[in-house]
């Protein structure tokens, strides 16, 4: 698949290091943000990857795996993860291929993991908690704040719109806490309404994450071209991606987005160039 299926100005950061911050009251960013080189410093601090794509023709995929369980683990051995959220595409177009990627890869990570399908998957709750021993579907707490995970695809690779019903009962569980982050693979929005084939509206989603004030971002993967923030509502809500570590296409480089929230509830997210690879803007004239 090539970048040319993507008909949208791409947004995102594709810097080394760039970074936004979240203000727990209200969804505003500031332009810089260097992040702190200390432990212990952090309420919560984690990792999203997405995009393995494990198995996709003609690509190096176990490279891939190896490099990213290296990054997620050397990064939590430099400033401390308490978890990494592998967010969709862990293979493609081979759910037989789970169990391989969860016990050859994902389980040599060396903190707690989070997976939720993406259209690449094929997979539904039955087929996940084989694997994973979780559905398609659920949530996770740590401390005062919320995790919210649901599926965007069935298992033929359509894209759906999330279980809303899910949705609106894990965020009425966790209206008392003071955060809460929705991962979903595929974004609930069309920013540019002529591009079909990249997400899916959903409006009863997108209604469900404008309607609780301490839902403070949704995270997804899917389109590997994007590596920055989009805001959908009236209060910019954010929508943030990372990119991609496998796969065939997206942005020059593959890495990962890292979230941190003080001990004061200010969130802060930056992405990484990992595999330092910055060519920005490339164009071929001739």
């Amino acid at each position: 698949m090539s970048n040319s299926r993507r008909t949208f100005i791409k947004t995102g950061i594709t810097a080394g290091i760039a970074g936004i911050s979240l203000l727990p009251a209200i969804n505003t960013f500031a332009s810089e943000y260097k992040p702190a080189k200390a432990a212990g410093k952090f309420k919560l601090r984690f990792a999203l990857v997405s995009d393995g794509h494990y198995a996709q023709p003609d690509t190096d995929s176990d490279t891939f795996y190896h490099n990213m369980i290296g990054w997620m683990n050397k990064e939590n051995q430099d400033n401390h993860l308490d978890f990494v959220i592998v967010n969709g595409d862990l293979v493609h177009n081979r759910p037989d291929l789970l169990p391989k990627v969860k016990t050859t890869y994902l389980d040599k990570l060396a903190v707690q993991y989070y997976t939720i399908p993406g259209n690449h998957d094929w997979a539904d709750g039955k087929i996940w908690k084989n694997v994973f021993g979780y559905e398609d579907k659920y949530t996770a707490e740590h401390g005062d704040i919320g995790l919210v995970f649901a599926n965007t695809a069935n298992t033929k690779g359509e894209y759906v719109s999330p279980d809303n019903a899910f949705l609106k009962a894990s965020f009425e569980k966790f209206k008392s806490k003071a955060i809460v982050f929705t991962i979903l693979h595929i974004a609930p929005h069309q920013w540019v309404p002529e591009d079909k084939t990249t997400f899916v509206e959903c409006p009863e989603t997108l209604e469900l994450l404008h309607g609780y004030p301490n839902i403070k971002a949704a995270f997804h993967g899917h389109d590997h071209n994007l590596d920055g923030i989009r805001y959908t509502g009236d209060k910019k809500f954010p929508h943030l991606f990372d990119s991609h570590f496998g796969g065939n296409w997206g942005t020059e480089y593959k890495g990962y987005r890292i979230v941190e929230v003080g001990e004061d509830n200010q969130i802060s997210t930056y992405q990484v160039n990992a595999s330092q690879n910055p060519k920005l803007n490339a164009n071929k004239l001739m």
